[in-house]
């Protein structure tokens, strides 16, 4: 409803602000804009159900195409950004949860702090100020560099795995080394979250009654840590890691437009721009679906690895 009753019309952007007026008419009643707006809702809700999320004006596709193809490069810079966040996060956690009130403590809940509190576009423009501008350690925005565009063919969508399916090692390392810093810079936001919650959930653990009581059977620190603590914590973190996820894939817009990332992101940042609605609707209900999607998910994951949970 927001979208049809906005100010930007999708009708003089597909013909033109100096469109004769029978052929913005006509256009109109072919998109379908002429009918009331309860009637749009009902034919957009019924084609949504058949999988048509319309037409983008600006690349004339249908919006499930344009999705599936920008869709993958969205998902490999959050998937490689997870990973690494997760594998400094959680033993940042637990490490600043053992050593609590220590200047380790002190010093991880500071980085921590900083990574959740400077928004990520700061954060961008700072690594492309120092690393790319000053330091020439990094290649510029986008996916890929001019050389290597357009040369590796597209099987998966996923450029790392269709270069290496290519068999092309300079357009691998090439994508590894734009991939670099907006992985980079979203892994340090989302490891901030993760390190966070680790430690309150292992300050928690460790203050079980069964912790107490392995320690007193005299296991040693890192065994009570890891072997007790550690396995009741996994399960909850579960959650935040689908969370985290789910919030990367959507949260990547503002990293997306910085980078020039040719990913969901810009795509929905141009559309909206332009009053292209369709993209901006279908965008946002994939989007939706993913993060429902991988709560889902984690609720599954979360009955099986814990089965006191009815």
């Amino acid at each position: 409803m927001i979208g049809r009753v906005m100010p930007v019309d999708p009708v003089l952007a597909a013909v033109g602000d100096n469109a004769p007026a029978d052929v913005v008419a006509a256009a109109r009643a072919e998109m379908g804009l002429d009918d009331p707006l309860i009637v749009q809702y009902w034919s957009y809700i019924s084609n949504v159900l058949q999988g048509d999320f319309g037409r983008s004006v600006l690349t004339r596709n249908p919006v499930i195409s344009d999705i599936a193809h920008y869709f993958p490069a969205t998902l490999e810079m959050a998937t490689l950004a997870l990973l690494i966040a997760t594998l400094l996060g959680v033993p940042a956690g637990i490490i600043s949860a053992v050593k609590q009130g220590s200047l380790t403590d002190q010093i991880i809940r500071v980085v921590c702090i900083a990574g959740h509190s400077v928004p990520v576009f700061v954060l961008a423009l700072l690594g492309l100020l120092i690393f790319y501008v000053g330091l020439d350690l990094v290649p510029g925005p986008g996916r890929q560099g001019v050389i290597y565009d357009g040369m590796v063919p597209s099987v998966t969508g996923l450029l790392l795995v269709d270069s290496l399916l290519a068999g092309d090692m300079g357009a691998f390392w090439d994508a590894v080394h734009h991939l670099t810093l907006p992985v980079l810079i979203l892994a340090y936001f989302s490891m901030a979250y993760i390190t966070r919650m680790t430690r309150a959930f292992m300050l928690d653990a460790l203050k079980g009654e069964f912790i107490i009581s392995a320690r007193a059977k005299g296991l040693s620190g890192w065994s009570v840590v890891m072997g007790h603590a550690f396995p009741n914590v996994a399960v909850q973190l579960i959650t935040v890691l689908a969370l985290t996820y789910a919030g990367l894939l959507e949260g990547a817009v503002i990293t997306e437009t910085v980078f020039a990332w040719p990913g969901l992101g810009q795509y929905l940042t141009t559309a909206l721009m332009n009053g292209d609605m369709n993209p901006v609707v279908g965008t946002t209900l994939i989007i939706g679906a993913v993060y429902v999607g991988l709560n889902l998910l984690a609720d599954i994951l979360y009955r099986v690895f814990d089965p006191r949970v009815a």
